[in-house]
């Protein structure tokens, strides 16, 4: 049980994702069971084995920086900038002079701007270094984001990067919540941001037979718990929220959406891509996130689960579901959102959070789509449609290549 003083609270979000660019747009695609994977169309992908993302459509980057801002970083940091901006403004929190040094920046990501270094390197190739723009050297690092987000706000509390590979968001966020309960600061804007469809991203992660190659159906591809799963469907996006100390949200009379009571973190330390087989650093993170929570595993109504569509992470999953929760288990309405917007890596665990809070706000679970034959039919993974039910306690996973699992236990504020 946690030995903190401070409460953190939820009182801003933002989203960019390939099923809507706000949470509302987002949250009302989930509850239609919209999907937003479809034919890969910002590159030519002739001769790649895998055609299909969730690519993020109809973004204005202007909408939220001045076009030299857009023209200079890479489309992931546009994400992270809007995101972040969305959930500022959600929040009504203003940074000034008084309160500037106690807000905080954390955006995690796993791949950060791989399409700026993937087009630097074939201009150094092909036309040297002198053709490189000056810029390029800060907006090629994984903390291009949280320096962004941190400039535009002028937030100069602490900044930066987790990466944590498809756990970032999430880390991202359990570590803005530990900075809070320190005494550290009294707010940060922490979330996730990736862009990773390109190229050599879907390549090389083809060549690892991690991805889905259902081509022709792209809408069916991503099947997280399904029996048909062939792989995940790379996606893009962004998720930002606003966390605060308790005491001075409600002193500025903001609207608290949620509270995070419960952070866990672990490794595997087995395999570069492969969970564990028995799940051990998976339900570590749980446990230790109930237990920070000081929640019991009978109290938890509700998992939005990390649910990739892969072979192995699903069914590992699962299990590791089944040995925490126990005879509880059953009862659980799971979802996994990427059965909708594909797996955003480093902004996954971000907006699966958004999509956890509205849950908790509006008491319906989205579903899990194109789980048709779940390899568990004992578990409840809510497919095809929503579903009212009443929720005060709720489990967010995420788990990432090499290992990393993270996981946030949220519940309504009281």
């Amino acid at each position: 049980m946690r030995t903190y003083g401070r409460r953190v609270v939820i009182t801003g979000q933002g989203a960019v994702t390939p099923v809507g660019l706000s949470v509302q747009d987002f949250w009302d695609a989930l509850l239609a069971g919209r999907s937003g994977v479809g034919p890969i169309e910002s590159f030519d992908t002739e001769g790649l084995p895998v055609t299909i993302a969730g690519e993020v459509k109809g973004f204005e980057p202007t909408d939220y920086m001045p076009r030299t801002v857009s023209r200079r970083i890479d489309k992931y940091a546009q994400f992270a900038v809007a995101a972040a901006m969305q959930a500022v403004e959600h929040a009504k929190i203003v940074v000034d002079d008084a309160n500037t040094h106690r807000v905080g920046v954390l955006i995690g990501s796993g791949y950060g701007p791989t399409a700026l270094v993937q087009s630097g390197t074939l201009t150094l190739d092909g036309r040297g270094h002198r053709a490189l723009a000056p810029w390029l050297s800060a907006a090629t690092s994984i903390d291009c984001a949280a320096g962004e987000v941190a400039l535009r706000l002028g937030a100069t509390g602490p900044s930066g990067a987790v990466s944590t590979a498809c756990a970032s968001g999430t880390s991202a966020v359990g570590e803005a919540m530990r900075m809070i309960q320190r005494g550290d600061v009294d707010a940060v804007i922490a979330g996730g941001a990736d862009n990773s469809i390109t190229s050599f991203d879907i390549g090389s992660t083809a060549m690892s037979r991690a991805l889905s190659r259902r081509n022709d159906d792209p809408q069916r591809a991503s099947r997280p718990f399904d029996k048909d799963r062939d792989g995940f469907v790379m996606a893009a996006g962004a998720g930002a929220l606003v966390l605060e100390d308790a005491h001075s949200a409600e002193r500025r009379g903001a609207t608290i959406l949620a509270e995070v009571v419960g952070y866990g973190a672990t490794s595997d330390a087995y395999h570069p891509t492969a969970p564990h087989p028995e799940g051990l650093g998976a339900r570590r993170a749980m446990q230790l996130a109930l237990d920070d929570a000081g929640v019991p595993a009978s109290a938890v109504d509700h998992i939005n689960a990390h649910g990739t569509s892969t072979t192995l992470n699903d069914r590992t999953e699962a299990a590791a579901i089944r040995r925490v929760f126990g005879d509880h288990a059953p009862a659980i309405p799971i979802t996994s959102v990427k059965s909708m917007t594909g797996h955003m890596i480093g902004a996954a665990g971000a907006v699966e959070l958004i999509a956890t809070v509205q849950t908790l706000l509006t008491g319906i679970v989205p579903p899990t789509i194109n789980c048709d034959d779940p390899e568990d039919p004992g578990l409840d993974f809510t497919p095809h449609r929503p579903r009212q039910h009443d929720v005060k306690v709720a489990m967010s996973n995420s788990f990432g290549f090499a290992g990393h699992n993270a996981t946030l236990v949220v519940r309504r504020y009281e």
